[in-house]
């Protein structure tokens, strides 16, 4: 408490001092402060962990993990406050038009209670939503005929979508219980067997994860179809368990569709990968590689030996690294994985197998960079860098939050302009990024902050150019917070058919919810092979025919 009256003694105007000199050795003096309060913050957690780690050495426990009756008190990055508009009141909608009736039942009055003058006036409806969960056991006879002439028998076969000892009911429940209910499989099979079901958890498992091929070429689909229905694409990463072991989920997607790809690592060649939607990277030395090659900072004496094999040949990446022991003699594996980033985006920029992305959107994390033509960075993400930046000095609160709040109306803008975007518009708000994100406030973490943000002006305004570009990534990151769900239940998958399974899944779903379709009827219309409701990938072609109308006119 004395220390906090203290520092609220250092709300100085520093405007209203006349003298230069002073003005800057108090700005010094602050700067410094706060400096030190980072550092002393930042030891005392390394020091706390050195403790720890020092009683855990010696057989002992470390300081324990005690979680507060209270919410911690942390510090709040989200800018939802900050950028939120005014809305509409909300109203309640009705529900009755939208409720099917199955049957209807009339409810009678006892006559005998009726007095002798009551006249029948009509009915008043009521309608109650309930649900009839019940078992449906079928022993099928199958007709066997035997002909002695062909020496074959003959014999009836089970409806379209009865395969083994399950039908197709149960096989679309158990999947829809596992990735749209988000259950996990114990409860899947307590749930199972109280309706009598006579169900193994191998064969439970075997049902989700297993002779999936549909599914799995499904989502292929649904991803050439959403790469082709947008110019851009949004991608996020999350961490994933794989039988005890750290992955990562990526998760890409645009308005139409959300797909999902969990691997090993999340380096720029796996993403380069994944946009390519899995398939064997191929690798070019063509004239792109070689100023990519300057772009990654390969030094000129490896660029100068690979110069004489510039063509337009396709390489896999054994054949290239037998051209490494050709021309580049020991080299580093650091060098080697940028000329294998260069010479995979080039052919991967050729657009040969897969449907090329021209604009990424994403956090300004290194693997995202360069594979795109353009990069467009997300608002939100730059925003929360200026949360966590924590001054303790009162003024540099005060020109930490007054920068804040010019950062969102900035943002706001730029919303503006995307709903009717005009070129001298686009002129004024590209001149009001330099004044904004050339500001000094003689907060030095503040002003090293802004200067950071103003290298990223191309990426950050790229909506100038591309209108229809969004403004935050949240797309993705809600993507990806469909797979943190899973891993709160299930923790990690096991082997790699479950994995597989778990990221067609999740792209099926989490689709079928943007595109407005019952992730229910779409499961069990795949299970019982009807196949009455057309693919979600057809769905994503007609959607993006409409918004092309919406947009251009028919």
């Amino acid at each position: 408490m004395e220390k906090q009256s203290r520092l609220e003694q250092l709300n100085i105007n520093l405007d209203a001092i006349p003298d230069g000199k002073i003005k800057e050795a108090i700005l010094f003096l602050f700067n410094l402060i706060e400096e030190l309060s980072a550092t002393v913050g930042q030891l005392q957690q390394e020091n706390q962990g050195l403790r720890d780690e020092n009683n855990r050495l010696k057989g002992e426990q470390g300081k324990p993990s005690i979680k507060a009756n209270k919410k911690k008190d942390t510090k709040d990055i989200s800018s939802e406050k900050e950028r939120k508009r005014e809305t509409s009141q909300w109203k309640k909608n009705t529900k009755k038009d939208k409720i099917k009736t199955n049957r209807t039942e009339t409810c009678k009055v006892d006559k005998e209670s009726l007095p002798a003058d009551a006249e029948f006036k009509g009915y008043e409806s009521v309608v109650v939503q309930d649900l009839k969960i019940e078992s449906d056991n079928i022993e099928f006879k199958k007709e066997v005929y035997y002909s002695a002439s062909q020496k074959k028998t003959y014999m009836g076969k089970l409806p379209t979508g009865y395969e083994g000892e399950f039908g197709p009911t149960i096989k679309a429940l158990a999947i829809i219980m596992k990735n749209v209910c988000n259950m996990s499989e114990p409860n899947i099979l307590d749930f199972l067997h109280n309706f009598k079901v006579q169900i193994s958890a191998g064969t439970l498992s075997n049902i989700l994860i297993k002779d999936k091929e549909q599914f799995h070429q499904e989502k292929n689909e649904i991803y050439k179809a959403g790469l082709e229905a947008s110019a851009y694409q949004q991608i996020d990463e999350t961490s994933a368990r794989v039988n005890g072991r750290n992955y990562h989920t990526h998760i890409v997607c645009n308005p139409f569709y959300s797909a999902y790809f969990t691997t090993e690592k999340k380096d720029r060649l796996t993403v380069l990968e994944i946009l390519r939607n899995g398939t064997e990277l191929k690798y070019c030395l063509n004239q792109e590689t070689f100023r990519l090659f300057e772009q990654l900072k390969v030094a000129k004496k490896h660029m100068n030996k690979l110069k004489k094999l510039e063509s337009d040949k396709e390489y896999l990446k054994d054949e290239l690294e037998a051209l490494f022991c050709q021309h580049l003699i020991s080299l580093n594996e650091r060098v080697k994985v940028r000329i294998l980033e260069a010479s995979a985006i080039a052919s991967y920029h050729k657009g040969l197998e897969y449907p090329v992305v021209k604009v990424l959107l994403c956090d300004d994390a290194p693997q995202f960079k360069i594979l795109t033509e353009e990069l467009a960075l997300c608002w939100i993400h730059e925003g929360r860098h200026y949360k966590k930046l924590a001054p303790v000095v009162p003024n540099n609160v005060k020109k930490l939050e007054e920068f804040i709040e010019r950062y969102w109306n900035y943002y706001r803008k730029l919303l503006d302009y995307k709903s009717s975007p005009l070129p001298e518009t686009a002129t004024l708000l590209s001149a009001e990024f330099d004044d904004l994100f050339s500001t000094q406030t003689g907060y030095q973490p503040l002003d090293d902050r802004i200067s950071k943000t103003k290298q990223k002006k191309a990426s950050l305004l790229l909506v100038l150019k591309h209108p229809e570009l969004p403004l935050h990534n949240n797309e993705a990151e809600l993507g990806a917070r469909a797979q943190v769900r899973k891993r709160d239940v299930s923790l990690h998958t096991i082997t790699v058919e479950g994995t597989k399974a778990n990221d067609t899944f999740l792209t099926i779903v989490q689709t079928c919810k943007k595109l407005g379709i019952s992730a229910y009827e779409y499961i069990f219309d795949r299970i019982n092979k009807s196949f009455k409701l057309p693919s979600l990938a057809q769905i994503i072609k007609a959607k993006k025919r409409e918004y092309a109308i919406e947009i251009c006119g028919p």
